[in-house]
């Protein structure tokens, strides 16, 4: 039998196009199972039978070995030129962080003191980067003081039962030691920027010396030194940014929902008993229990907007290459970026500020815009949000574990429609079973290659059990399949280039589901739950592979009291866009809930 033949890209009909749901075929194994699951996929001969039943049942070797794919290969994203975003301020990036903070902060609605809420308000709202800022300048508080209630808060949700551990690696007297600077500094009346005295975590898998980069691993650290910040840290640390410590996470970044049998399991502040979501579980829990104004995170396959999805917070993912990820474990990857995790847009662009800039490498290779921000503040904002176009693809939209997280959303886009005049479009994209399966193998080869000469050293074995039943899955793609991936990835980014000729953004939901409740069993040996994980990941896929800049911002609660988050995907360099539209949804008013888990911070509570 010959090979299946793709139509060339454009050939396809979209009016013929069926969405696929593209269900994920793989046992639930938690506990001593999973432990002999593992060694059953690690023999040569069984394991190479299983890892092969489970690709072939989720039609792996029919997209990639079994079909000609006419497209050449696109090895990492490739962007055509993009018209100008409309009312915006363009940004230096070669200039200073400090610098480019402070003309953020000019785009934003003008601070007013009167939202100066105690805790005790009838409607939720976390403590905002400016308030703290105010509170300093005013004299009513001091980064001193507030260092010893965020080191008191960071010990009491660890010491919690059940552990809740939000910080791999955490130094009290460093963070003492900044806040003390930061302290000096207002009382001579010489504060860097708006983010001076403003508290910050680190994912684990960013460097931020002098703290080890262990990628929540018991290893990495032994064989790779910090000798320095990641380029984004350092940017934040020049606006006088106090780093809290190393965020926990998912193991290497390889999950979606932050299990960590290593260190402890990060909790969802809104339910300890669930998930956080992952990879980048410490820092989205650490936002959303009020201990930290911001957080930085990184997503390869929605590390960051899954996580700030479970737990109700914002989190940014900026086009490829839009943020320098020198310093990163996955800094080598064609899908990964550094990007902030905080609880208003209006913070996730005052944080977004400061690190974004490309590498050079980048600005040769990519071309990238001149990074710019929505004008908040100008009067013309509102004509601006009244021209968006929504792109929504009803079918995907709807494929969800619970109808709660599709009415919530569709419930966001009429209300857009209503009080800003947006107008909603129907659209279709081809081929999004094609595009998981292209991203799996994409993240999963860069990873186990640049990992190859550990696992030659038998790291591999220190790994968790889910970990290595991921580098199993990996280690069976062979170089044609990673080339037919990146064919997909060029069929894949023309489909969605179309679609962009009619629509200014993507609308989905975040994630699929709400928080996944955490398997008592899970917390010793972890869990192994590919349906799990494709509910988490079913909408976040085009922002990696394609390298799409993308938002998830929340929009309510399902019927649990869960978080739901609505997910808004821009052009390519289109974060002016997506965070335009962003503080739109915000500004909406919708219904918000404290955590069952929350510090009030600023006022030592």
């Amino acid at each position: 039998m010959g090979k299946k033949r793709m139509l060339p890209v454009t050939e396809v009909d979209l009016t013929t196009v069926k969405y696929d749901t593209g269900e994920v075929e793989a046992p639930h194994i938690t506990g001593l199972w999973l432990k002999f699951f593992v060694k059953l996929v690690e023999m040569p001969l069984i394991g190479s039978l299983i890892i092969g039943h489970l690709k072939k049942q989720n039609k792996m070797d029919e997209m990639l070995r079994e079909t000609l794919i006419p497209e050449p290969p696109m090895f990492r994203p490739e962007f055509p030129p993009q018209e100008p975003e409309s009312g915006v301020v363009f940004l230096k990036e070669d200039g200073r962080s400090d610098d480019r903070v402070e003309s953020a902060l000019t785009c934003l609605p003008q601070y007013d003191s009167a939202n100066y809420q105690s805790s005790d308000s009838t409607s939720f709202r976390y403590w905002k980067i400016c308030d703290y800022a105010n509170s300093y300048r005013k004299g009513l508080t001091t980064p001193s003081t507030i260092a010893e209630h965020v080191i008191s808060a960071i010990e009491e949700f660890s010491n919690k039962k059940p552990p809740t551990p939000l910080l791999i690696s955490f130094n009290p007297e460093d963070i003492r030691k900044q806040a003390a600077a930061s302290t000096q500094r207002f009382a001579e009346g010489k504060p860097l920027s708006i983010l001076d005295g403003i508290f910050v975590a680190i994912k684990d898998d960013i460097d931020c010396y002098p703290y080890p980069s262990k990628g929540a691993t018991t290893w990495l650290h032994e064989v790779r030194d910090v000798t320095e910040d990641a380029v984004s840290v350092s940017k934040l640390r020049r606006c006088g940014v106090i780093l809290v410590g190393k965020a926990n996470m998912h193991e290497l970044g390889m999950g979606t929902t932050g299990v960590n049998p290593n260190y402890g399991t990060a909790r969802n502040p809104h339910d300890l008993e669930r998930y956080t979501g992952g990879s980048s579980s410490g820092p989205a829990a650490i936002v959303a229990s009020g201990i930290c104004s911001a957080a930085l995170g990184t997503d390869g396959g929605g590390s960051i907007r899954i996580p700030s999805s479970l737990c109700g917070v914002v989190g940014l993912k900026t086009t490829y290459g839009r943020t320098d990820i020198k310093g990163a474990l996955c800094d080598g990857g064609t899908v990964e970026i550094v990007g902030p995790i905080a609880s208003s847009v209006e913070d996730i662009i005052l944080i977004y500020a400061a690190i974004l800039g490309s590498s050079l490498a980048d600005k040769i290779s990519l071309r990238p815009s001149v990074p710019c921000l929505p004008d908040l503040s100008s009067p013309e904002n509102s004509s601006v949000v009244r021209s968006l176009r929504l792109g929504k693809y009803t079918e995907w939209f709807n494929d969800v574990f619970s109808p709660d997280i599709s009415n919530k959303c569709q419930d966001v886009l009429t209300m857009l429609s209503e009080t800003h005049g947006c107008n909603v479009v129907e659209i279709v994209i081809p081929e999004l079973d094609q595009m998981r399966s292209a991203h799996v193998v994409s993240i999963g080869s860069e990873a186990a290659a640049s990992l190859t000469p550990d696992f030659q050293d038998g790291k591999l074995d220190k790994l968790t059990l889910d970990s290595r039943i991921n580098f199993a899955l990996f280690h069976s793609f062979t170089a044609s399949d990673y080339v037919a991936a990146q064919r997909l990835r060029r069929r894949i980014m023309y489909y969605h280039m179309e679609v962009f000729k009619k629509v200014d953004v993507i609308v989905t939901p975040t994630t699929g589901m709400t928080a996944p409740l955490i398997p008592k069993s899970a917390l010793k040996l972890g869990e192994s739950n590919m349906k799990v994980t494709s509910n988490l990941m079913r909408f976040i896929i085009a922002g990696n592979l394609l390298g799409l800049p993308a938002i998830s911002i929340p929009v309510g609660y399902d019927k649990q009291g869960l978080p739901i988050g609505l997910q808004i995907i821009g052009r390519p360099w289109g974060e002016a866009t997506i965070l335009r539209l962003a503080a739109a949804v915000e500004g909406l008013r919708l219904e918000t809930k404290q955590p069952a888990s929350y510090f009030n911070i600023l006022k030592g509570q």
